[in-house]
C-alpha cells in the first residue's frame, strides 16, 4: 500500500501554503532562465522530490537550483531586471548582511521569523541558486572551502547575529579578514587548473554548506523534468546524478529523518 504523505502537506496546511508560494517564485526564475538562454537545473532535494514525487518531496519547505558560476553574473543580473514585483534576488551585491554565497529570490509577501535572517532586507520564502563550478579535486576543495566559507560569512556579518559575546565578534573578523585574501587566491587558482584539467567534477562554489559532488557528463545536456505540474530543467542522467548525491535515491527516509528546514509557526504568509 502506498504511504499516505496527506499528514505532512496536505491541501489547507502550512507546510502546502509555503511549498505553493516557494513554487511561484521557481516557476518565475524558470520564464527569466528561459527567456534569457540560462542554464539551470534543480538539485538537491528538489531534484529527488522532481524524480521520487512529481514535486516537493512531502516534509520538504524549499527548492534549490543550480547554475555554473561562470552564468552566474548573467542570471543574477537578469532575474534584478526581470522578476515580477512581488520576488527580489538578493545576495552579497543587494545586502551587506548575507553572509552566504548561494544567491536567493525572496517572496515580499512573506515572512520567515529566523534569527540569522533578522538584519535582512528581504527575510521572506526563497529560492536557492547555488553557483557550481569545476573542482581540481575533493581534497583541495574541501581544503580551501575550511578557510574560504568560514572567512567569507564573518567578513559578511555573520557575527552580528550569531555571537553575543561582542569581543568574539572583534576576534573572529580579525582572524577573517587576515585569513579571506590568501583563501580567495586559493579559490581562483584552484579554479583556473580545474578549468584546464577537464576533471569533470562539478561542485558547488565555497559555502557555509558540506561539499556536493557531481559529474559534468551527468549534468550536460540538460533534460527537463515534471515538478508539481510544471517542467523545469534538470541534469541530463538524472539517475547517475542522483545515485551520486544519495545512494539508493527511491528509498524513503525513517519518519525520525523527515524534518522541515523552517519553524513554519514562524512564517506569515499574505
Amino acid at each position: 500500500m502506498e504511504e499516505d504523505f496527506s499528514k505532512y502537506n496536505g491541501e489547507g496546511t502550512m507546510l502546502r501554503k509555503v511549498q505553493l508560494r516557494i513554487l511561484d517564485i521557481m516557476v518565475a526564475i524558470d520564464k527569466v532562465c528561459r527567456e534569457n538562454n540560462i542554464k539551470y537545473w534543480l538539485d538537491y532535494g528538489s531534484l529527488l522530490g522532481a524524480v521520487r514525487h512529481k514535486g516537493f518531496i512531502p516534509w520538504d519547505d524549499d527548492i534549490d537550483i543550480c547554475v555554473m558560476d561562470e552564468d552566474y553574473d548573467k542570471l543574477r543580473k537578469a532575474l534584478i531586471a526581470k522578476l515580477p514585483e512581488q520576488f527580489v534576488f538578493q545576495d552579497t551585491s543587494t545586502d551587506k548582511y548575507v553572509f552566504i554565497r548561494p544567491g536567493r529570490v525572496r517572496d515580499t509577501h512573506s515572512h520567515c521569523d529566523y534569527p540569522h535572517f533578522a538584519k535582512l532586507k528581504e527575510q521572506g520564502l526563497w529560492v536557492d541558486i547555488f553557483q557550481t563550478d569545476r573542482v581540481l579535486s575533493k581534497h583541495s576543495k574541501q581544503f580551501l572551502d575550511f578557510f574560504y566559507r568560514r572567512s567569507f560569512r564573518e567578513i559578511h556579518h555573520y557575527g552580528d547575529v550569531a555571537y553575543k559575546s561582542s569581543i568574539k565578534r572583534i576576534i573572529y573578523k580579525l582572524c577573517a579578514y587576515a585569513i579571506h585574501p590568501f583563501a580567495s587566491l586559493g579559490v581562483c587558482f584552484n579554479k583556473w587548473l580545474a578549468n584546464r584539467n577537464k576533471t569533470g567534477l562539478l561542485s558547488h562554489f565555497a559555502y557555509n554548506y558540506p561539499a556536493m559532488w557531481a559529474l559534468e557528463a551527468n549534468v550536460f545536456p540538460l533534460t527537463e523534468v515534471e515538478f508539481e505540474g510544471h517542467k523545469f530543467l534538470a541534469p541530463g542522467n538524472l539517475d547517475a546524478h542522483l545515485k551520486m548525491r544519495y545512494g539508493d535515491y527511491m528509498k524513503l527516509p525513517p519518519e525520525d529523518k523527515r524534518v522541515y528546514h523552517l519553524d513554519l509557526e514562524g512564517v506569515k504568509i499574505w
